[in-house]
């Protein structure tokens, strides 16, 4: 059964279709994009998508999914995400933005088509890239922290700069990105804009320097592998503060496979638990050495 959901946006807003696909699948579709939640063999589930797939949402199959948007918690969480992009598609035609094109060199070659999304402020694509390029006097605006000398800001994360700077010009959805893109990628500019310090768990840039302060002195491990001498172990290789230049130190452990798993900024050696390996190494690179 299809199920139209009201929208919370004015009425020329797209409506999202969610339904049941012929394999089960919870699928959803907004104008000419087509959504799955697709589950994996681990029972989680990822986000499938797909454009201008016209035939009724209960013929769709998985095989016609394509794309990955990365994990999907549960169906309020698919819902919650279709709404969204909705609701995005909606705001971006009220914004009036003007494709066309333009004849200009980028930073990443040259342009195969421009969006103008305000006076000064336009979006290029070229065959491998795209980012903005702003005028001199909209490129004013942008925060010292963040400014490009010459106006221009690859779309992969520099873009941030520009929806900070020009956040009229963008949808709700876009400044929410780029203000995490900003907390992550650009601390001390988020600092500098919000006016008070970011919290643990709120950077990844920040929580990596706060883990290299704390553990500088601790072995991290740079290198693991399954042990082939040990079953049930992986053979690591660490460094003081996980620290890769050929002038460290290195050392080897054992540490239970069970127990192993990187973590986001590296896994610590328990000096008092893993034991020092001296023994054959299963790394290829270490055998030969001393001891390996």
């Amino acid at each position: 059964m299809i199920t139209v959901v009201p929208s919370r946006t004015p009425s020329s807003f797209p409506v999202p279709e969610f339904g049941r696909n012929a394999d089960g699948l919870t699928v959803a579709r907004i104008g000419d994009a087509a959504y799955a939640m697709i589950p994996t063999a681990d029972s989680r589930y990822y986000l499938g998508s797909r454009w201008r797939l016209s035939k009724p949402l209960s013929d769709w199959k998985r095989s016609d999914f394509y794309g990955h948007g990365g994990d999907v918690a549960d169906e309020a969480a698919f819902h919650a995400f279709v709404q969204e992009q909705a609701e995005h598609q909606g705001e971006k035609v009220t914004l009036g933005r003007q494709e066309f094109l333009a004849h200009a060199s980028t930073p990443w070659g040259p342009s195969q088509g421009a969006v103008r999304y305000g006076e000064g402020v336009v979006f290029h694509s070229t065959p491998g890239h795209g980012g903005f390029h702003l005028t001199a006097d909209r490129n004013a605006r942008v925060h010292p922290l963040l400014r490009a000398a010459g106006g221009w800001y690859e779309e992969d994360a520099a873009w941030a700069a520009v929806a900070t700077a020009w956040p009229n010009l963008f949808t709700g959805l876009e400044r929410r990105q780029a203000e995490e893109t900003l907390r992550h990628s650009w601390p001390d500019a988020w600092e500098a804009i919000h006016g008070r310090a970011l919290k643990p768990g709120e950077s990844r840039t920040r929580d990596g320097e706060a883990f290299a302060r704390d553990h500088a002195s601790d072995w991290v491990v740079i290198s693991a592998i399954y042990s082939d001498q040990h079953r049930g172990f992986a053979e690591v290789i660490a460094t003081r503060g996980g620290r890769r230049d050929p002038q460290s130190e290195e050392r080897r452990f054992l540490v239970p496979s069970g127990e192993y798993k990187a973590g986001a900024f590296g896994f610590v050696i328990d000096e008092a638990r893993h034991a020092v390996y001296d023994g054959p190494s299963s790394f290829i690179s270490w055998r030969g050495r001393a001891g390996g």
